[in-house]
């Protein structure tokens, strides 16, 4: 590779890392001020249909949502809240369309003239979006945190701006983005070979992530697994293609920090070649 290749790589990795926010650590809601109480009214009622028995701590803080750990019958669970439509930006996403989701022509022109109507529309598709995707990809034994939702499923998708899922991680910490921990050459390979197949997985389903790289990938147990589905897209989206390669070149170009030196055409051949030859494994559903 010459040096100016190995210089653009560089520069481009460097914008990815600056899209990226670094996570805030684990924080207790007793440390949050007034920003836990923002999210007090989704607290209360994921508490009243049973699905959560305590907040715990707040995880991570993005630009869309904030992820906190949280306490249910089902053990840990992991409760991402969306933001208020009125605090979030949807300029960004008609490359990736409405997800999985599907809408009526009134609730897409809606979402079309960008009003508070329409935004709260989009965000109920992106979060019931997000739900399809997680549910199909557990289903199908991809590595997915397992959805988790209450008595009244549809009551609930349809009422609150939450997603909740398996946590991944300990009572003392989340396990760590692929984009922070410190691998071994031999588990940087093994990740990178997840990494891989997992991808390839989604492929074989007609499915693309939109957004893989080591930011959205977790490293819990020498087991790497995805997060992030409101924009995952599929063969209705006519961008898919170029989707999967921008995929392709993320993933390689961010797991250069890891020492793996794999290019966005080396990345894609061995997607579609995995996507060819992997069989399928869904998970088995107990009677």
């Amino acid at each position: 590779m010459s040096r100016a290749f190995e210089h653009e790589d560089a520069d481009a990795e460097q914008k990815l890392a600056r899209k990226r926010r670094k996570p805030q650590g684990k924080r207790k809601l007793a440390d949050l001020g007034s920003g836990a109480e923002t999210v007090d009214p989704v607290f209360a009622q994921l508490e009243m249909l049973g699905v959560i028995t305590e907040v715990m701590a707040e995880i991570k803080s993005g630009k869309e949502a904030t992820v906190y750990q949280a306490r249910g019958d089902q053990g840990l669970i992991a409760l991402k809240i969306y933001r208020d439509v009125a605090a979030r930006s949807f300029k960004n996403t008609g490359q990736y369309g409405l997800g999985l989701a599907r809408s009526s022509d009134a609730v897409n022109k809606a979402i079309a003239a960008r009003g508070s109507r329409g935004a709260a529309a989009l965000q109920d598709l992106w979060v019931a979006s997000e739900y399809m995707v997680l549910w199909q990809l557990w289903n199908a034994g991809l590595p997915v945190p397992e959805p988790l939702i209450g008595p009244e499923p549809f009551d609930y998708v349809q009422s609150s701006p939450a997603v909740l899922m398996r946590f991944i991680g300990d009572e003392n910490a989340p396990a760590p983005r692929l984009s922070e921990a410190r691998l071994s050459p031999d588990e940087a390979q093994s990740a990178w070979r997840q990494s891989l197949e997992a991808m390839a997985r989604l492929h074989k389903l007609g499915l693309v992530h939109g957004d893989y790289s080591t930011y959205n990938l977790l490293w819990w147990e020498g087991s790497v697994m995805m997060i992030d589905f409101p924009q995952v897209s599929d063969k209705t989206n006519p961008n898919l293609q170029s989707l999967l390669r921008r995929d392709a070149h993320s993933l390689a170009l961010s797991f250069k920090r890891h020492g793996i030196r794999e290019d966005e055409e080396s990345t894609l051949r061995e997607v579609e070649r995995l996507a060819r030859t992997l069989v399928d494994r869904p998970r088995l559903r107990l009677p």
